[in-house]
């Protein structure tokens, strides 16, 4: 009988950029791949990007050992600057972990952004622990950080 978890998480980070510039790195496909990757010596073997409301992303990657990764995400709703909505699917090695709702929301603190991110996963099969992806949805956050307040818009 197959199992799954339910799990939710929020991930909170402040970023020294205005929710404009924080914004635009999850919009534009090559400010994306600069933080939105995989370990060292990963490669993307495959990246589609439609971000709009209806739009699709694809971010498949390998490790030089041939060990994949694959997101596939949907997006639902997005206001710039603001907020976006997508719903998304990971797999590893061609098995599907798990299936997530996740919300971004983008809020000016002072001249920076607080970005929070609330998911809401189902993990499949025990393929996965919930504690592992929150902790590699904050080590995204760390990247993303230090791309924004490294890069200007």
């Amino acid at each position: 009988m197959s199992q799954q978890i339910q799990s939710t998480f929020t991930v909170e980070r402040v970023i020294a950029a205005p929710p404009s510039r924080v914004f635009q790195a999850f919009a534009d496909l090559e400010q994306k791949k600069q933080w939105f990757a995989g370990p060292d010596g990963w490669t993307q073997v495959e990246a589609t990007f439609d971000f709009r409301p209806g739009g699709s992303e694809v971010n498949v990657g390998e490790t030089p050992d041939g060990d994949r990764s694959e997101f596939y995400a949907h997006y639902y709703d997005i206001v710039p600057g603001e907020r976006i909505v997508y719903t998304y699917e990971m797999h590893h090695k061609g098995v599907k972990l798990s299936v997530s709702l996740a919300t971004f929301e983008f809020e000016p603190e002072d001249e920076a952004t607080r970005l929070t991110l609330t998911e809401h996963g189902v993990f499949l099969d025990g393929h996965e622990d919930p504690a592992l992806r929150e902790e590699g949805t904050r080590l995204l956050f760390d990247g993303l950080a230090a791309y924004v307040e490294r890069v200007p818009a």
